[in-house]
């Protein structure tokens, strides 16, 4: 999401990553050392959720240093388990592959996994850690970055790192205005609670998503979760860039914290079926649905494309969304989106856009999905409604 008055350029919007696709399969051999390595791992995890940071110690060389416990002491856990899926004895040396899960207690409805690479050393006949860091090409945790530092919000939980206090409890008031703005717009049926991740930097941002830096520098805020969620997957993130963030004006801000909101609300019934100008579209409507914003002051880009007589034939394809591409043009796309979702709150009435949300993304796949909700939800074709929304952006951009 995005501050629309685009002076800063900043654009953000939800990235839907499949929850569960972390870490290796198959279970770790018996034997050579696995089992001593496996009952290891147990009573490390059993430390971190009793919060013994002596025993916790005890699992691992002096070497590796006590930051791995202190980073984690914040972190409301509900649960943290390793599955071992494969151990590499080399003597009183080895490597090992796991699968860290953990639940945050009060959103996670099932386990986060993580891919883990762990160093281990055998000593007096006892294996201990001297490292455990996330696998190769996987995503980083937040503790993972510096010690973490937790605010709870009547309606969220904020988790970060190398902020001041106060600037995490900024980010639980926004979220907490968000939770209620999305619940009025979209319905109750969902958790209404936000985890929100505040790293220390972009490029903190984007070691939690595993992706370069490059490719989110100017987004303010993204969403992960499970695509169509299934309701027994970890709670939705929303990972913010605080860079980019910080720049925002008081709006701005809220509007990316209340669209990133609305993607976590709307998760259930946004699948691949769903064109990203929709799933964009009406996060943006429910982020500036109260705040008296004009379609000139929210939609600039479309609005001098309209007066140079140079407004958009089509609605965005999902292609037009791609972050590295041309600022104006991914302004545009989302305008277009936005301004296709208010086009049909204003018709048709907002009960009916989210009626129509809902069914294109319950259709299942793409083909069609649209096709189907323009006819059965608003009784129009998709020729009408790319005609009536052209329409539409001349009447409020001119």
């Amino acid at each position: 999401m995005a501050d629309r008055g685009r002076a800063s350029g900043i654009v953000a919007c939800c990235v839907l990553l499949l929850a569960g696709l972390v870490g290796c399969g198959g279970a770790a051999p018996a034997g050579n050392g696995t089992a001593a390595v496996r009952q290891l791992l147990e009573r490390r995890a059993t430390a971190v959720l009793d919060g013994d940071r002596s025993a916790f110690l005890a699992t691992q060389t002096r070497a590796a240093g006590t930051t791995g416990f202190d980073n984690l002491r914040a972190v409301p856990l509900a649960d943290w388990s390793y599955r071992l899926t494969a151990v590499h004895l080399t003597g009183d040396r080895a490597t090992a592959d796991a699968e860290l899960r953990y639940r945050v207690r009060g959103y996670d409805q099932a386990p986060v996994t993580a891919a883990r690479s762990l160093r281990l050393t055998r000593t007096g006949g006892r294996w201990y850690l001297t490292s455990d860091e996330p696998a190769r090409k996987a995503a980083r945790q937040l503790w993972d970055q510096g010690a973490v530092e937790a605010v709870r919000g009547a309606h969220s939980l904020v988790l970060g790192v190398g902020q001041p206090r106060e600037t995490l409890r900024e980010y639980a008031r926004l979220a907490d205005r968000a939770v209620p703005a999305v619940t009025e717009a979209w319905g109750a049926g969902w958790p209404g609670r936000v985890v929100v991740l505040v790293p220390k930097s972009l490029e903190g941002m984007a070691a939690l998503l595993g992706a370069p830096a490059s490719g989110y520098r100017g987004i303010a805020a993204v969403t992960t979760g499970e695509v169509g969620g299934s309701g027994t997957a970890p709670a939705d993130r929303i990972t913010v860039n605080p860079d980019a963030y910080a720049i925002l004006g008081d709006l701005g801000k809220q509007v990316v914290l209340t669209h990133e909101t609305t993607h976590v609300a709307t998760r259930r019934h946004t699948t691949a079926a769903t064109p990203l100008w929709l799933s964009e579209g009406y996060a943006d409507w429910v982020g500036y649905r109260r705040t008296g914003r004009t379609p000139a002051q929210v939609a600039p880009e479309l609005e001098r494309a309209v007066g140079l007589g140079t407004a958009p034939s089509a609605l965005p394809r999902d292609s037009d969304f791609a972050f590295s591409g041309d600022a104006g043009k991914l302004a545009q796309a989302y305008e277009s989106g936005w301004m296709a979702c208010r086009m049909i709150a204003d018709r048709w009435g907002e009960a009916r856009l989210n009626d129509f949300y809902r069914a294109v993304g319950d259709h299942g796949k793409r083909e069609g999905s649209v096709e189907t909700a323009l006819a059965r939800v608003l009784g129009t074709t998709p020729e009408k409604f790319t005609q009536q929304w052209r329409a539409y952006l001349r009447s409020q951009l001119r």
